[in-house]
């Protein structure tokens, strides 16, 4: 039975009870007690005409009597009967006030319309465990770039908050404890339009089942799972987890590569933005002494990435037996000048306030500008609704663990192949990072270029793909110019180029096409569309190889073929 039926009847049993009982002793009396017919015989009411009677009686839908006037028992009865059930419709309407007013009877609606949600779903989506800081920020930036999701998290505040999120696209939510499978299964996991599981929870355990659950349920599925420790890593990695994103490690990574390559960090970050916003400025940390304040899980990891770089570190812990801090350690917690002048403020390159208040780490950083102005100042943000104070102290780096999660995840999501690409920009050397840099600040401005991928098959590219079956040769650079002017190039790079199990980075225009390449565009807003019509149209392609210009449809072309 559906529960929603089942916990109606099962809250509704006595007044349905109460009201059965009231009818049937008010119809029984109308039918036993005489009447008199407009002759004056006595006559008894059947109990169709009771029924009736009592019907629009009890309601108060209206009154009277039929089919002849009621004798003085039979008034004494009706006046009895309109007591009695209306005051059982009052306690009846007053259960089903009452019942649909309870939390249980609440969430079960709720559930069936987000199962329901979720059902009517046709379209490609990815199921979101956890709607923080972190889940927001994806949610978001998913619904700009037109893929859709379905969310879980517990706090049903969160939930409601999503309700209220100026999306484009409807996101279905659902209040549930994501680590049990049937919240997983309610989401759709099995839906044959699901396509990943991201978990982003504050726990990396309940992160640990969501995965587990997703691989055994559906292992075909991409599941994405954020960690912060390499325990729980690890953990992930054995039940075959695609992508596990540790924002500690992958931070310590940032801070290292910009100060051993600043221009493939400057490429990195123009190529994981959000496209069409402002480009970021280059970032040229200092070398020298650093010095970390906070020794937990994310101090960790920026110090042994700054080890790696050959950079030195002097840590300022208030616990340094309990974090494990061994060597040089200052004891505080950094926001005072006596602690920082310890640790060597005054001669040190850069600071990292890396504790896990907010408040204390503009503190340190402040303290510390205000002694070495010449300080590169790094602060780790824990809650984005300190955005605009953080900004507002114009640091040289803010550490944001949702805003770093939610741009790996989004370019796995939307552009696997970048993913590919940025690995291999860092076994390049900076100089050609530079150049890369130069090229796409050349063809999009000061604006973050978009990214986008596109596969030579029949669903995408049927022009093309139709060209090449036919034994014709088509170039990378034709997919270049604009398909209104052959003579004039579109604002676009290609970076990387897909042929089964070999790569081809930013291959040149001669470059010949085959059925199935895969190609990773960078360039301006419009660009991605002006190919994709390149792609999709046999005129518009033909008109790019050969400059001949032919109408579409019939009668056009007729006209043509008549000079006409």
């Amino acid at each position: 039975m559906d529960p929603i039926v089942f916990l109606i009847l099962r809250r509704m049993r006595a007044p349905l009870v109460a009201l059965i009982v009231a009818y049937a002793i008010s119809i029984l009396g109308l039918v036993l007690i005489p009447g008199r017919d407009a002759q004056g015989a006595e006559w008894h009411m059947d109990f169709f005409h009771a029924f009736y009677f009592v019907s629009y009686m009890a309601t108060t839908i209206g009154f009277g009597e039929l089919p002849y006037e009621f004798t003085p028992a039979q008034r004494l009865w009706t006046a009895f009967s309109i007591y009695l059930t209306v005051i059982t419709w009052l306690y009846a309407i007053g259960k089903i006030l009452t019942t649909v007013q309870d939390v249980t009877f609440r969430r079960v609606v709720t559930k069936r319309n987000f199962s329901r949600a979720v059902k009517r779903i046709n379209e490609p989506y990815f199921i979101i465990a956890g709607y923080g800081d972190t889940g927001r920020m994806l949610v978001r930036s998913m619904d700009r770039r037109g893929l859709h999701s379905v969310v879980i998290d517990l706090d049903q505040e969160r939930i409601n908050e999503l309700k209220l999120q100026t999306l484009a696209g409807y996101v279905p939510g659902l209040c549930a404890d994501a680590s049990v499978p049937a919240a997983l299964l309610e989401a759709g996991l099995k839906h044959e339009c699901c396509r990943g599981v991201v978990a982003l929870t504050n726990d990396d355990q309940i992160n640990l089942e969501i995965a587990i659950t997703s691989k055994l349920l559906s292992p075909d599925l991409l599941v994405i799972c954020r960690a912060q420790s390499h325990a729980a890593e690890a953990n992930m990695a054995s039940f075959g987890t695609e992508y596990i994103i540790n924002p500690f490690d992958s931070f310590g990574e940032r801070l290292a590569l910009a100060l051993h390559s600043p221009g493939t960090h400057l490429l990195e970050e123009w190529l994981t933005g959000i496209p069409n916003s402002p480009l970021p400025m280059p970032l040229y940390p200092p070398h020298g002494a650093w010095i970390l304040c906070g020794y937990g899980r994310f101090g960790k990891a920026v110090q042994s990435s700054l080890e790696g770089e050959g950079v030195e570190s002097v840590v300022i812990e208030a616990d340094p037996e309990g974090t494990g801090c061994t060597g040089f350690c200052v004891v505080g917690r950094g926001t005072e000048a006596e602690t920082l002048e310890a640790a060597g403020i005054d001669q040190a390159a850069g600071i990292v306030a890396g504790t896990d208040d907010d408040a204390n780490n503009l503190s340190i950083v402040m303290t510390a500008g205000e002694i070495n102005p010449h300080l590169f100042r790094v602060a780790r943000q824990n809650r984005q609704d300190n955005d605009v104070i953080f900004e507002a102290a114009r640091l040289d780096l803010v550490m944001e663990r949702s805003e770093i999660i939610a741009r790996k995840i989004l370019a796995t999501l939307t552009t696997p192949l970048l993913t590919e690409f940025l690995r291999e920009t860092r076994t390049r050397s900076n100089d050609w990072a530079n150049e890369l840099v130069s090229r796409i600040s050349a063809v999009t401005g000061d604006l973050v270029p978009e990214i986008w991928t596109i596969t030579l098959d029949r669903e995408q590219a049927p022009a093309v793909r139709e060209a090449l079956t036919g034994a014709e040769s088509v170039r990378l650079g034709l997919l270049l110019h604009d398909p209104g002017d052959r003579n004039e190039e579109l604002p676009c790079i290609p970076l990387m180029l897909a042929r089964g199990s070999a790569t081809f980075v930013i291959p040149k225009p001669d470059f010949v096409l085959r059925s199935g390449d895969r190609i990773l565009f960078c360039g301006s807003s419009g660009t991605a569309r002006r190919i994709a019509w390149t792609l999709s149209n046999p005129n518009t392609l033909r008109y790019l190889l050969t400059g001949e210009e032919r109408p579409e449809g019939w009668f056009w072309r007729w006209l043509a073929d008549r000079g006409l």
